[in-house]
């Protein structure tokens, strides 16, 4: 009998699945993989859901691993955080905040669960994962076994990982590890938060987390209003060459180095040059306050979310000669985007 994964994906749109097992620690997931004769391909290991794009009925076995819990080991200046990949990713920044470490602060309120943050490779307001990131551990879902994966065995890119290309589907995230600092070190050399170096004085961590929420609030929707998985689209990469006529024919064209030869556009930005913010195709839409966010007004289908992105980054490569790539996973018979399961 098919499972419902409507109240377990953030955009809200109904989907389902063969099966759908849930555990609460690494020797359950052993013990049921043990006994079960499905194979490992026909497994889809969901997290908290936020970043995915489900289409319809999904033939696979979906995983959950409520692992919760977390811990702090002091090392040296930092400290060592580990966290079930069940947490609730903003709760485990939070919590560090208040044990009075620092590091996360930039990444508070995004969406999902500690399991799927290496997974994605999450970042925000110039901190990425991969920057705190120490290990992890994994279950084989082809062998059963425990695996530690060190920060070199992820091979993280933007918005990537080993997780979503060679390994992709074989392993259940458990645990992960950050690594904080006691003594504060604020990131503000991002966009919005340049404003707080100018008085760094009584500065701290959870003041900038406070500021991170206030801007997020106010540009990115509550997916338990109004339907959504964040970002949509990555912010592309393109040569400076490129860049550099784009940048002539539109002065005001927001991008950020990303080395001496390539500038990261703001997607955002992009779409919402084509008038395309507000935009709406029956119930799927773009956001009204942030173009990068698609969202579901009520009973968009997966199938119609997917159809007004593939309109967005077929208007965005007309107008910019740029190419937009889904962040979003994209979970389903489709053939609008190449990036499938």
């Amino acid at each position: 009998m098919a499972q419902p994964l409507t109240a377990l994906n953030t955009f809200g749109v109904e989907a389902t699945c063969d099966n759908l097992f849930r555990f609460t620690s690494e020797q359950d997931i052993q013990d049921w993989l043990a006994g079960m004769p499905i194979a490992p391909e026909k497994f889809f290991v969901l997290g908290g859901g936020s970043n995915l794009l489900l289409l319809g009925h999904i033939p696979l076995t979906f995983l959950k691993a409520d692992i919760t819990g977390i811990t702090y080991e002091k090392s040296g200046a930092q400290v060592l955080v580990t966290a079930g990949a069940g947490v609730n990713w903003h709760d485990l920044v939070l919590d560090s905040l208040e044990q009075g470490y620092s590091g996360l602060e930039n990444l508070s309120l995004i969406p999902g669960n500690v399991g799927a943050a290496p997974i994605q490779n999450i970042g925000a307001y110039g901190v990425e994962l991969e920057q705190l990131f120490v290990s992890l551990n994994a279950i084989d879902l082809y062998s059963g076994e425990k695996v530690v994966f060190e920060h070199k065995d992820c091979e993280f890119g933007y918005r990537d990982s080993v997780f979503k290309n060679r390994c992709k589907g074989q392993y259940l995230i458990t645990s992960v590890t950050l690594k904080l600092n006691i003594n504060p070190k604020l990131v503000l050399t991002y966009g919005p938060l340049k404003a707080l170096s100018d008085n760094t004085d009584n500065l701290s961590a959870k003041k900038v987390s406070d500021e991170v929420i206030r801007i997020r609030q106010s540009k990115l929707p509550n997916p338990e209003t109004l339907g959504n998985a964040g970002s949509f689209f990555k912010n592309p990469v393109i040569t400076n060459h490129q860049y550099n006529q784009l940048k002539s024919d539109y002065p005001e064209l927001v991008a950020y180095a990303v080395d001496d030869s390539h500038m990261k556009l703001a997607a955002g930005w992009l779409i919402d040059q084509c008038g395309l913010k507000g935009y709406r195709q029956g119930d799927a839409g773009v956001h009204q306050q942030q173009a990068l966010v698609m969202v579901n007004h009520g009973n968009a289908s997966g199938r119609e979310l997917l159809e007004l992105a593939a309109h967005v980054r077929d208007t965005v490569l007309e107008r910019f000669d740029v190419q937009l790539e889904p962040e979003v996973w994209i979970i389903g018979e489709q053939d609008i985007f190449t990036q499938s399961k």
